[in-house]
């Protein structure tokens, strides 16, 4: 099965080409000549998960998926959330955000974070959304060097590395993505 993963991250399209294997033929917004700059206006991981995979399914006419990913800080009441990609600003930048998140949690000694990642997937004009989550503690200082976005500062419970520290393959295991993906995976197997 053909499938179109609605981003222009190539870190994502990496880690999910991994978990997916050979079993379907992952497709990115390039391989659609997609350039553009896809609309993430919603208030809500999930209503950004969904804008933007309406958004490829609407105008291209293929069966796709795409995700929104946030870091949740509980001291924070939730925050950076679905602002965590332009959390230090609309630039995006990791080490930004990193930054300013550790500025932030300075003082603060309730560490508890957790990833979440909602995945929206479009098969023939109907919509079907699964969650993935892990639970961890944000580190006070960078961590590793593999991943990308926060993952030099968060530890996932039950281990002693840094998602930055793990090989692709065993973050992959206990990911959030991981787990929105293997769910996203199950369903369509049963689709087959």
């Amino acid at each position: 099965m053909k499938l179109v993963f609605a981003t222009n991250n190539e870190h994502k399209l990496k880690e999910v080409q991994e978990i997916l294997g050979d079993q379907f033929e992952l497709m990115s917004l390039a391989d659609l000549g997609c350039d553009e700059e896809i609309p993430e206006t919603g208030p809500t991981l999930e209503t950004n998960a969904a804008e933007k995979a309406w958004y490829i399914y609407t105008r291209y006419g293929v069966n796709c998926f795409a995700d929104d990913t946030g870091l949740e800080v509980e001291a924070l009441d939730g925050a950076p959330g679905v602002y965590s990609a332009r959390y230090a600003g609309p630039q995006r930048d990791a080490s930004d955000n990193i930054r300013k998140l550790l500025m932030v949690m300075d003082k603060i000694n309730n560490r508890k974070a957790r990833f979440r990642t909602v995945i929206s997937l479009i098969i023939d004009g109907v919509e079907t959304q699964f969650e993935g989550v892990v639970n961890g503690t944000l580190l006070d200082s960078l961590n590793g060097t593999a991943g990308f976005g926060y993952d030099p500062i968060f530890q996932p419970d039950g281990f002693e590395l840094s998602f930055a520290q793990m090989d692709l393959a065993q973050k992959n295991e206990i990911s959030h993505r991981g787990r929105a993906i293997s769910q996203l995976v199950q369903y369509l197997n049963e689709l087959k």
